[in-house]
């Protein structure tokens, strides 16, 4: 099932995809909720942000090439930080180009998104936990990352999180294709095989420090490839039975 968070005369609402017509959900989209009868064409809804999480807790260098890309070592435990709720940008929109960077660069990223509240969760439990999953740009002012040492400044801007454009509810993510494209251009490409941590045991690790509420996100991290932008450029993020996320550099 792919739920989307949707904007239409006016009003936000969630709904099931189907084909190119959303069905308006009633009730709690993580609870109980039933679905229209009725349908509105995809083309007529402005797709939003698909869930409104109370924070987004990103994971680093969890992909062993991408962690030998950066000259860091395997770690032992995931390699958390967080991005601003402010950060997050839907499928289409324009990525700001802070003042401050002269360095802009993409990170093609699965997003877990919670269905429920967890605390302490084992990893066998987790995916009782998941909501679905969803595509993330983990935007980075590489320049100021290295400068700062630590990552809240570096990718914590406005805009700095596209992502969406709906979650995938039924989906096996163990050995999914992800990359991402730069104005048509292959930059990333790697399989989510490759995480050092599962997102099972991401929700399991993050749960056991914080508490997961409904719509809160945890990214997995990026495979190897990253590299910078250009104003105007064109970047999709691509992950094999749930979708293709695309935004747009300012020009």
């Amino acid at each position: 099932m792919k739920v989307l968070r949707y904007e239409y005369e006016g009003v936000t609402s969630y709904g099931v995809l189907k084909g190119e017509s959303v069905y308006p959900v009633a009730g709690d989209v993580y609870a109980d909720f039933t679905v229209s009868e009725a349908s509105i064409p995809l083309s007529a809804v402005k797709v939003l942000v698909p869930c409104e999480p109370t924070k987004i807790i990103a994971v680093g260098l969890n992909y062993s090439d991408h962690a030998k890309e950066m000259k860091e070592e395997q770690r032992k435990a995931p390699v958390l930080f967080y991005k601003p709720t402010t950060a997050l940008l839907e499928d289409g929109g324009t990525i700001l180009w802070p003042a401050q960077s002269q360095q802009v660069d993409y990170e093609a990223e699965l997003a877990v998104v919670i269905g429920k509240r967890a605390e302490n969760v084992s990893k066998e439990e987790a995916d009782d936990y998941i909501f679905g999953y969803t595509c993330l740009n983990d935007v980075t002012a590489r320049d100021l990352q290295k400068i700062d040492g630590q990552w809240t400044r570096a990718k914590g801007f406005n805009t700095f999180s596209p992502m969406g454009p709906f979650i995938e509810t039924e989906v096996e993510v163990s050995s999914l294709d992800i990359r991402l494209e730069l104005n048509g251009e292959v930059k990333q490409h790697g399989n989510t095989d490759m995480m050092m941590f599962s997102p099972q045991e991401l929700v399991s690790f993050v749960s056991g420090i914080m508490t997961l509420l409904p719509g809160d996100v945890i990214t997995t991290g990026t495979p190897a490839g990253i590299g910078p932008m250009k104003r105007g450029d064109k970047v999709s993020v691509i992950i094999e039975n749930i979708g293709t996320l695309t935004n747009y550099m300012e020009v």
